[in-house]
């Protein structure tokens, strides 16, 4: 199948699946009367909900990553693929939910990410953008390919967009870490007041590397390829 619509075919997923995701939340939000997630007492304990959410987010990363692992041809697509649909599902996530419920009314509200191993909090602003990267990384290494060479960003840059994964993980996570001593209760009513952009925008800085590397040795003429770059993408292809 042409690469393009191999791209299409994986974003209709991702926007299918995004809208039964925006679906069985509000759902469950209806049920726990929490349409806007921050309010007091977050994550009421007693409905017996919060394992069930934990294995359907576990869940959910395992069928973004399985229509990356369809939808490519070799390690390098298979993971674009997968980046390109979680970014796709993820944005059309909130967007959906807007018609569904009228939340969120800004980029700026609070929302809970993740529950894996703690609440992530965060506004919607900052995992939307994380999002658009995912699908500009994603469809960078699916796409925007020579036929005489497969790009694929080096190990370099892979190591600076870890780094700035886990300051964006920590600026999620920083006031569920803080309240762990005080045990589950306290960490499961955690309200964050105040979101650490500063330390965010660094981190998706960090998080472009890959993008950025791609760009550069796209642009480069292959006769001033230096022969590590070179052999570089040549192992990564052949996976």
């Amino acid at each position: 199948m042409n690469p393009k619509y191999r791209w299409l075919v994986v974003v209709l997923f991702a926007a299918a699946m995004a809208w039964v995701e925006a679906a069985v939340v509000l759902y469950l939000r209806v049920f726990l009367d929490r349409i806007q997630p921050y309010q007091a007492d977050p994550l009421p304990a007693g409905f017996g909900f919060a394992r069930v959410e934990l294995v359907r987010e576990a869940a959910t990363m395992i069928m973004l990553g399985a229509v990356g692992w369809l939808a490519g041809t070799e390690r390098r697509t298979r993971l674009g693929y997968a980046l390109l649909a979680f970014g796709i599902w993820d944005i059309l996530y909130y967007v959906f939910l807007v018609p569904m419920s009228g939340w969120p009314r800004s980029l700026l509200d609070w929302d809970i990410l993740f529950l894996i191993p703690v609440p992530w909090w965060g506004p919607v602003l900052a995992p939307v953008s994380i999002a658009a990267l995912m699908i500009l990384v994603g469809t960078a290494i699916t796409q925007f390919q020579r036929k005489s060479r497969s790009f694929w960003p080096r190990q370099p840059a892979w190591l600076v967009s870890l780094s700035g994964a886990c300051l964006a993980l920590y600026a999620f996570t920083v006031d569920a870490l803080h309240a762990i001593p005080a045990g589950p209760g306290a960490v499961r009513d955690v309200l964050p007041v105040w979101f650490n952009w500063p330390l965010f925008v660094i981190a998706l800085a960090l998080m472009s590397a890959p993008l950025v590397d791609l760009a550069l040795q796209y642009a480069t003429p292959p006769s001033a390829r230096i022969e590590l770059g070179d052999r570089g993408g040549s192992i990564a292809s052949a996976g």
